[in-house]
């Protein structure tokens, strides 16, 4: 059968119709090659997720087109390089079926999938899955696509032999080449990727792993090569940043100066009755409680770079003291890491879903080793849903106190709350209490009784929790932020009607859009420990410096980043990444010399530590 004329290594001598069936055979069975490999990635694509997903696919051509073209392309490309089919589908299958058994894999062991940025980091990626010593026997699935490949293969080698010369195979290289270009725009398209392969009917558009999966494997793979990851910035040296960065010298903390510290992200906490001329509104009534809480904390005004979403920003601009924030797929320098570096058990808490914004692999990736979500903690603590503060806060002491008399550590915890999500009721008010006086709008009323009903609990809690730290003879300081404004009616309908200024223009549209509050509470334990009394205004500061306030209040020297970074923090206490400063006091859309330089060393610093962990 090999000496059969289809099956030959050329069409030397062969007449005109036979020459064209044999290259058409040869084509075309390499075509059907690529398709099924495309294929076979989709098979791996979305993991232990149901099989339906598959079947989505195809229900939607332009997912499947963009995950299979590549690969056909991709095939043909190498066997123009190469010359022989068979060759150039196991180099390709290698490839494809390689890297989609690696987020198969990944998804199944961490329910996060494999992205462009991953491949950087594939070193530490193998020490961690000998670590974890994690079960990688094949299953059905692998030894279905191992068959494929092979199969695939020796069928190519016997049966499909064309062999293109050189000079045939230059052009078809080239132009091949010059067919990357729309293809990759094609999958590098925003557009798309939100909107026109949209594949929700079997996966929660809120999980990020789910939003990737539904799309296959090989097209969101390569849309991740645009998205999430850190840019250098202009000018950028990266032996004089390193320089100086070690020209600083890391501090321990005091023993003497080791409180337990307690972070709390308030969500969409803020405190409206700081607004200029809203009227018909009892803000009294409301933040009586978070009012008195700030009298006896030293406090100021938070810049994040969010509005009405997008918690994940401040949260991590926190914990790690970096403004821009990217796709955290490795360890990642942090004050989670550093704490640990200082003895501290390092925990926290989200009574929300693990894989809501990745945390269960990035709150690893960021020095915090555990953490408690609903998942593994608060749907027995809760039936009714995401556990509210009431739950939550007593919680948290729990915690604290399961340390104190375990362990005996000192203690830092980052916790992030869910009391206070929108939207809020437009139809019904929840809690049955009432700060308006009738007269906004049916909808605009309830957004804003539901809102500050949900916050004056949240100050209630918070007031239980700061007595119980109170009684504690350990020092403890609670930092206590509100991660960005609350939505407020499609549109800003509710802040509209309310008269309040949101033009990002202004100075006070800009501290009314993105500004929230900070308080830094200390029990009298930690008062004496740090020779502080935490009481008064602060000044205004952003996400990404608040934790250089704590060190500063706290006297604690820090790390080198920390060093480093309150060297700038200093000069300019709030950098957003929305073009607002805050330089000498003032707030300010355009920095002076002074300012720039320091904004230029920090996002030099910001990458180079961001880059490189320091383990």
């Amino acid at each position: 059968m090999k000496n059969f004329w289809l099956f030959q290594t050329s069409a030397a001598g062969l007449s005109g119709g036979k020459k064209t069936t044999f290259w058409l055979w040869n084509g075309l069975i390499l075509l059907l090659a690529g398709l099924c490999l495309g294929g076979l990635s989709l098979f791996f694509a979305y993991g232990d997720y149901p099989d339906v997903l598959m079947k989505s696919y195809f229900q939607h051509p332009l997912i499947a087109v963009l995950n299979i073209l590549p690969v056909v392309l991709g095939l043909f490309l190498v066997y123009f390089l190469v010359g022989r089919p068979w060759l150039a589908f196991l180099i390709t299958g290698v490839v494809v079926w390689g890297f989609s058994l690696g987020n198969y894999y990944k998804l199944r062991f961490r329910d996060d999938p494999l992205m462009f940025e991953d491949i950087r980091h594939i070193r530490e990626a193998g020490s961690i899955a000998l670590a974890a010593n994690y079960d990688l026997t094949p299953d059905k699935r692998v030894w279905f696509g191992l068959l494929c490949l092979i199969f695939g293969t020796v069928f190519l080698w016997f049966l499909v032999q064309g062999r293109l010369r050189w000079k045939a195979r230059l052009p078809l290289l080239l132009a091949g080449a010059l067919l990357c270009v729309p293809v990759w725009k094609l999958c590098a398209d925003k557009n798309t990727y939100n909107s026109k392969t949209q594949n929700y009917d079997y996966i929660n558009r809120w999980s990020s792993t789910q939003v990737y999966i539904s799309k296959g494997f090989v097209y969101p793979f390569l849309h991740s090569a645009t998205t999430g990851t850190i840019k250098a910035p202009a000018g950028y040296d990266q032996r004089e940043t390193a320089a100086l960065l070690a020209s600083y010298e890391d501090a321990d903390i005091p023993v003497e100066k080791q409180v337990d510290v307690i972070l709390l992200q308030l969500e969409a906490f803020a405190d409206f009755s700081r607004f200029e001329g809203v009227q018909g509104i009892d803000f009294e009534k409301a933040y009586d409680v978070y009012h008195e809480i700030e009298e006896e904390s030293y406090t100021g005004n938070l810049l994040t770079n969010i509005f009405a979403g997008g918690t994940v920003n401040t949260e991590r601009a926190v914990l790690t003291g970096y403004a821009d924030q990217w796709n955290y797929r490795a360890n990642t320098n942090s004050y989670g890491w550093y704490f640990q570096d200082q003895g501290y058990t390092v925990e926290g808490s989200h009574p929300s879903y693990a894989w809501f914004y990745n945390r269960q692999n990035v709150n690893g990736y960021l020095g915090i080793p555990t953490y408690y979500y609903y998942e593994n903690r608060y749907s027995d603590l809760y039936t009714g849903g995401i556990a509210t503060d009431d739950v939550l806060f007593p919680d948290i002491f729990r915690l604290y106190a399961e340390n104190r008399d375990g362990a005996g550590k000192p203690y830092f915890s980052f916790n992030i709350t869910y009391q206070g999500h929108g939207p809020y009721d437009t139809e019904s008010v929840w809690r049955g209490k009432h700060y308006t006086d009738g007269r906004y709008s049916t909808a605009t009323t309830n957004i804003v009784d539901n809102y500050l009903g949900s916050v004056s609990d949240t100050a209630e809690q918070l007031r239980k929790l700061l007595d119980d730290f109170a009684a504690e003879e350990r020092p403890v300081v609670v930092v206590g932020f509100g991660d960005h404004k609350p939505w407020f009616g499609d549109g800003n309908s509710a802040y509209q009607e309310l008269g309040i200024n949101l033009n990002t223009s202004t100075e006070e549209g800009f501290y009314n859009y993105y500004g929230t509050r900070y308080f830094l509470w200390a029990n009298d334990a930690a008062k004496t420990a740090l020779d502080n009394d935490f009481v008064g205004e602060g000044p205004d500061v952003s996400s990404c410096f608040l934790m250089n306030l704590l060190f500063d209040l706290c006297g604690w020297e820090g790390n080198a980043w920390t060093q480093a970074t309150t060297d700038i923090w200093e000069v300019v206490p709030a950098v957003t990444t929305v073009g607002g400063y805050v330089q000498d006091g003032r707030f300010t859309e355009t920095l002076d010399e002074a300012g720039q330089t320091a904004l230029q060393t920090y996002k030099d610093l910001e990458y180079y530590y961001g880059t490189y962990f320091q383990s």
